[in-house]
């Protein structure tokens, strides 16, 4: 959430960095907020003026009361509840202007920064680096993983829409062990790189989906159970940044380095398309996300490294990748910078998005109320960064595309410890 001071101070760079992300209502939506700010500054001088009143003649009059000047301290009297009417009267006024003002601010997306590019969709993306194995020889002619799981017979969306619905496969046999392989191997690199590994919980509260953002922006792509009033959550970006939530962290606590493995849900509603076929998108899926919480001055270079740790997961894999930044208008709502990975799947002939990693400067914080306190007994917002590292479908999807055989699939060197075997073969 921005604050509010920064849009007052900033109001025209505010609106044209919104514009920059494709905001079309930018303007008459900060100018409301503005309008709300000073309503909201004004009642609450009505109100401190009327309680103040009320106060200096209570005072008075029971120093009436003890000189015997009963007549007099009567008479003031109902000037005190009048004024004290007032004062509650405009308590319910700055209550519901600042309930206004809230409910606005969480509608304002965050400001790029200023090395997002200008562009309206993915065409404006900018390639920031490629990386492709050598001697990588593909076996022709290519499959695509649909194909693939039901011959080698290690994935079943049968099964899972029978027990389910479409878009909650079932792993099986060589397919989930190597869904276990995977998740066991980005958390052991985590933990390498200093991560401290959190097992959270999967369902959150509204509070939890307000302060990491995903509500009220991403509510319909969300799993509701109304009667507990508790969401599935679409990312563990959102328990684990919210364990901080209300917290004003000491800076010897500082940089905070978290991953964790959840399962995560997204409705996806209305996706159609080769594009979404197979593994390509899902309703239920495993991830392995990474979350760091930094000083200001920080973040970006923490962002670098966040980067640069993701692409080493995928060097390790043998993938084919790219790193892609995205431009204004591809952008997340809570995205300050965000850098894309996107694997290749060549049988499909398709990049798939595998990984997003990003900087929220002080974005969530903000809605977290997540500080630190400095030295000289200051609170700064702190700055809150993720990233998938990595999010498994499509990463088993490209995997199986580029390491198909003509009777077997290829695992990966570096998976060879934790999923026991070296090929997935027919009839096994």
């Amino acid at each position: 959430m921005l604050q509010t001071a920064v849009i007052k101070e900033n109001r025209d760079w505010v609106i044209k960095a919104l514009e920059k992300k494709k905001f079309r209502k930018a303007t008459e939506l900060i100018d409301e907020i503005l309008r709300l700010d000073q309503e909201r500054k004004e009642t609450q001088q009505k109100m401190d003026q009327a309680q103040a009143e009320a106060n200096q003649l209570s005072r008075q009059i029971g120093e009436w009361m003890k000189s015997g000047e009963i007549g007099k301290a009567e008479s003031e009297k109902e000037k005190v509840a009048s004024l004290k009417l007032e004062a509650a009267t405009m308590q319910q006024q700055l209550e519901l202007v600042q309930k206004q003002l809230n409910e606005a601010l969480l509608t304002v997306p965050n400001t790029p920064c200023e090395k997002v590019p200008v562009g309206n969709g993915p065409e404006d993306n900018q390639l920031m680096r490629s990386y492709n194995p050598e001697g990588k020889i593909l076996f022709q002619p290519l499959l695509p993983h649909w194909d693939l799981i039901k011959q080698y017979d290690i994935i079943d969306f049968e099964l899972g829409n029978k027990i389910t619905g479409a878009g909650f496969p079932v792993y099986k046999g060589a397919g989930a062990r190597l869904q276990r392989a995977l998740i066991n191997f980005f958390l052991d690199e985590a933990l390498k790189a200093g991560y401290v590994e959190i097992q959270p919980p999967i369902f959150v509260n509204e509070a939890s989906g307000l302060g990491t953002g995903q509500l009220p922006d991403k509510e319909g792509q969300m799993y509701h159970m109304t009667e507990d009033r508790l969401y599935a959550i679409p990312t563990a970006e959102v328990p684990i940044t919210n364990l901080y939530r209300d917290e004003i962290l000491s800076e010897n606590q500082l940089p905070i380095r978290n991953v964790g493995y959840t399962p995560c849900f997204r409705r996806e509603a209305g996706s159609w398309g080769a594009h979404v076929r197979g593994l390509n998108r899902l309703h239920q899926f495993d991830k392995v996300e990474i979350v760091q919480i930094t000083k200001p001055e920080n973040s970006y270079q923490t962002l670098e490294e966040m980067v640069n740790y993701v692409a080493g997961l995928m060097e390790q894999l043998e993938l084919t990748f790219r790193v892609i930044k995205l431009c204004g208008g591809d952008m997340g709502f809570t995205s300050a910078l965000t850098y894309d990975f996107e694997a290749y799947a060549p049988g499909q002939k398709l990049w798939l998005e595998v990984s997003s990693v990003s900087n929220f400067e002080a974005y969530q914080a903000n809605r977290l109320k997540l500080r630190y306190r400095t030295a000289d007994k200051k609170t700064i917002l702190l700055h809150t960064l993720n990233g998938s590292a990595l999010a498994l479908p499509r990463i088993v999807a490209a995997l199986l595309e580029t390491n198909q055989q003509k009777d077997h699939i290829l695992v990966p060197k570096v998976l060879h410890p934790y999923t026991g075997f070296e090929t997935i073969n027919l009839g096994k």
